[in-house]
């Protein structure tokens, strides 16, 4: 930690919410002369690596300047009146519960600019995908920043619309109608989600999710509660995704470019389960209480469904799409985070966060890796990256073999590297003791196994088991991937695919050390969310 005035702090958040905003209107305007360097379109997409890097400096830098030993203490908060008639307020602040989540999107996004400067993705003005790739950064940034209900979802909503266009104008098939299915979900959630938020607002006299924090529900009937943590929690399960609402997001998924597949398990599903901790949670804690044995229910369910899904998607045959099975996979990954939610309690909340945080982590470098195998095979399909080669055919005398002929098959043995950090990812998904995945799964279900106080033990033990069964079928499903992608004698005359790049080694490798660290070094984020969860559990946030 390093000491920095509180007002440079509020500086600091101020520029993460405002600074992408500013960049994505001067990604529009003309290059200046000296700064096109080989085409304008290699300028502005220079402009986005420089943008989100000195939002990802900020997030740093803030992250270094917070009091660590205050992490339930709101910090670097920024409170002015916007429209007074409504008591609605820029509020900004930022605790041990957000700070991880601001440091991880502005992580993401900056290695996402990066990869697409390399590698400029296929469709319309790069201009374009800069600035909502800019947009897309500053509304998800909102989010965890705003402390105001009304700020809340107007960031939430933010992010539909550049996530949208990077959908149905980057994307591969079918990018049409999954950008449409992705938009009109989501779309239809929020607006349930406004009517709970605009009732909590009215009935306790504020909007400002501090205030509610500390009152604890007190000045909500219980039926208030309900009626919103019915309202709310359907928006914010549609974003999760919880099954049975997920159905948008294997279609998003699989016709995103790579930097939207990034974005959208890394950071975006995130936003659902932090409206979880951050509003309901402490603001109608009686109304959540009703519905958290349906919650977990629900989130069990999604674990074994996104499993089972999984392993038909890698059965030989099945024609299964390597991006759909990893979406698949974040749905049953997002069950152990409503898990540990719906427990209300402070080990399977923190268990929730944490992995909220691997599941970024974890899925995007994924995500990365399945595009560096498209972009080098031309395919995600699994059963041409397991195939073999029994049809390759040497190329002629004085002739290249397309890179696109060439499979995965055998990838320790074409491109060690890209294998190996296949394998990597695979094993630290399915939760290997000592990777950033095993503490949250293992924390959400030490949650289940003792509930909090007005919750039945029996039906969370038999969640908790439930939830231990899901490991094992998703540690099947990712070393069955392993086996069939990377596993096997290449053929004498398959040709060797291109090894990771430079570029790839600079975008995974932070990926791939903060999993390490998290996995060896839990407390480093425990010790941030724990006190804050602790005290939005028994009566706010100060």
């Amino acid at each position: 930690m390093i000491d920095i005035n509180e007002s440079v702090m509020q500086v600091l958040l101020a520029f993460l919410v405002v600074g992408p905003l500013l960049g994505a209107a001067a990604a529009l305007l003309p290059a200046p002369p000296g700064l096109k360097g080989k085409s304008p379109e290699q300028a502005v997409l220079r402009h986005g690596v420089t943008v989100t890097g000195a939002v990802l400096a900020a997030a740093i830098v803030l992250a270094l300047g917070f009091d660590h030993s205050r992490p339930a203490t709101m910090q670097a908060t920024t409170d002015i009146s916007w429209i007074p008639a409504l008591d609605v307020r820029i509020h900004l602040g930022t605790d041990g519960i957000s700070l991880p989540l601001l440091v991880l999107t502005a992580l993401l996004t900056f290695l996402s600019a990066l990869h697409a400067y390399f590698k400029p993705p296929a469709g319309p003005s790069p201009k374009a995908f800069v600035a909502l790739l800019l947009v897309l950064e500053s509304g998800t940034l909102a989010t965890f920043a705003v402390l105001d209900l009304v700020l809340f979802f107007l960031a939430f909503e933010t992010v539909l619309i550049p996530m949208y266009f990077l959908i149905a104008r980057w994307g591969g098939e079918g990018r049409a109608e999954a950008a449409w299915k992705f938009i009109l979900y989501t779309l239809l959630g929020s607006v349930v989600m406004l009517l709970g938020l605009l009732l909590i607002g009215i009935e306790a006299g504020t909007f400002d999710m501090v205030a509610l924090a500390t009152d604890n529900g007190r000045s909500l009937t219980t039926s208030v509660q309900v009626i919103a943590v019915l309202a709310i929690g359907a928006g914010l399960a549609v974003k999760t995704p919880m099954w049975p609402l997920h159905s948008w997001l294997p279609d998003a998924h699989t016709a995103a470019p790579t930097v939207g597949s990034v974005l959208l398990a890394g950071v975006l599903l995130k936003m659902g389960t932090y409206g979880f901790v951050r509003i309901l949670l402490p603001a109608a804690p009686d109304g959540f209480r009703t519905f958290a044995p349906y919650l977990a229910a629900f989130a069990v369910v999604g674990i074994v469904y996104g499993s089972l899904a999984c392993l038909a998607l890698a059965r030989r045959g099945a024609n299964g799409d390597l991006k759909r099975l990893i979406a698949y996979s974040s749905v049953g990954h997002m069950g152990f985070v409503l898990l540990g939610i719906a427990t209300m309690t402070p080990t399977g909340v923190n268990g929730a966060l944490f992995a909220n945080i691997a599941h970024g982590l974890i899925t995007g470098l994924l995500f990365f890796l399945v595009g560096a195998l498209k972009d080098r095979t031309g395919s995600t399909d699994l059963d041409t990256l397991a195939r073999p080669s029994p049809d390759h055919h040497p190329a002629t005398s004085g002739s290249a073999a397309p890179e696109h002929s060439e499979t995965g098959a055998a990838l320790y043995g074409k491109a060690p590297r890209l294998g190996g950090l296949l394998a990597f990812a695979a094993v630290a998904s399915l939760g290997l003791p000592g990777l950033a995945g095993f503490w949250g799964e293992m924390l959400a279900l030490f949650g289940a196994f003792e509930p909090a106080e007005g919750l039945s033990r029996p039906a969370f033990l038999t969640f908790m088991a439930i939830g231990a069964f899901g490991t094992l079928l998703t540690a099947a499903y990712l070393l069955i991937v392993v086996r069939r992608v990377c596993m096997g004698a290449p053929p004498q005359d398959a040709p060797r695919l291109t090894d990771v790049r430079s570029y790839e080694f600079a975008a995974w490798t932070p990926l791939v050390v903060l999993t390490v660290v998290a996995g060896l070094w839990p407390r480093a984020l425990l010790g941030l969310t724990d006190p804050a969860v602790q005290q939005l559990l028994t009566g706010g946030t100060r």
